[in-house]
């Protein structure tokens, strides 16, 4: 297997949001970009200006204004897949295999909703059946030259969230959820690569909007992921959080996250 960069946004719109994502590529020109939220239908994809920096292979699964996956490659891809999770056809999941036959999953995970109780909201409810799907019968077992990157919507650690304390009842740090979360690493037998780097301090990849001033109040959560079946572990030799774009011009409230094998 050759050096493989692999990149990871919640872009919270691709079209609106084209500029930026372009702004990154130029930028950090990883080998592989998986997107979330592209909120676009297949036919509306913005993708000949990145054909023109050399993206020139594609897989993506739209929807109108809502969820959406989009993967860009430099490198041939050969395959594609697609899965469904509790009986939905919500674009949530698209994979690739490339030539080498390394597999690159994109998965975005239902946010949850504001209330972590699965019999009073339903948001909650899909966001934990999703989870018990992934465990039970989807990325179950041991994989080979597999990478499994997206928004999780899970700030797992307590160093992945501002306060431990204070976020423990709030849903994407919930013990039901990183317990979860949990499991499914180690069913799959998954590095986290930025855990795995950094085990240690804080690190974010999302603050909300909400805030005033991002940077000063710096309530951010780790809800972005890139993790990587065991056999890629000696090759790991750097994950970065590209901070800084989440102070460029009508910014998402994730940032891009890099890790390069």
């Amino acid at each position: 297997m050759n050096s493989l960069s692999v990149a990871s946004w919640n872009i919270n719109s691709v079209r609106l949001r084209e500029e930026l994502v372009l702004r990154f590529l130029n930028l950090a020109c990883p080998d592989i970009i998986c997107l979330q939220e592209t909120k676009c239908i297949d036919e509306k994809l913005p993708l000949e200006n990145f054909e023109k920096l050399g993206y020139k292979f594609a897989a993506f699964r739209g929807e109108k204004s809502y969820n959406g996956v989009l993967i860009l490659s430099k490198r041939k891809i050969v395959k594609i897949e697609k899965f469904n999770f509790c009986g939905k056809d919500d674009a949530r999941h698209i994979g690739i295999e490339l030539e080498d036959g390394v597999k690159v999953h994109n998965l975005y995970i239902p946010a949850g909703g504001d209330l972590p109780d699965t019999k009073l909201n339903p948001k909650f409810d899909h966001k934990i059946n999703f989870l018990s799907e992934i465990k039970n019968k989807f990325f179950k077992g041991t994989k080979k030259k597999t990478i499994l990157v997206g928004d999780f919507n899970i700030a797992p650690l307590p160093d992945d969230v501002w306060s431990h304390k204070a976020l423990l009842n709030v849903v994407s740090h919930t013990k039901i959820e990183t317990d979860l979360l949990s499991e499914i690493k180690k069913s799959g037998n998954w590095i986290d690569t930025f855990r795995e780097m950094k085990p240690s301090g804080k690190l974010y990849s999302w603050w909300s909007y909400r805030s005033r001033d991002w940077k000063v109040s710096n309530r951010g959560r780790r809800l972005d992921h890139i993790w990587a079946s065991q056999d890629l572990k000696s090759k790991l030799s750097k994950v970065q959080i590209f901070s800084e774009a989440r102070d460029w011009e009508r910014p998402s409230d994730h940032v891009p996250i890099l890790s390069i094998f």
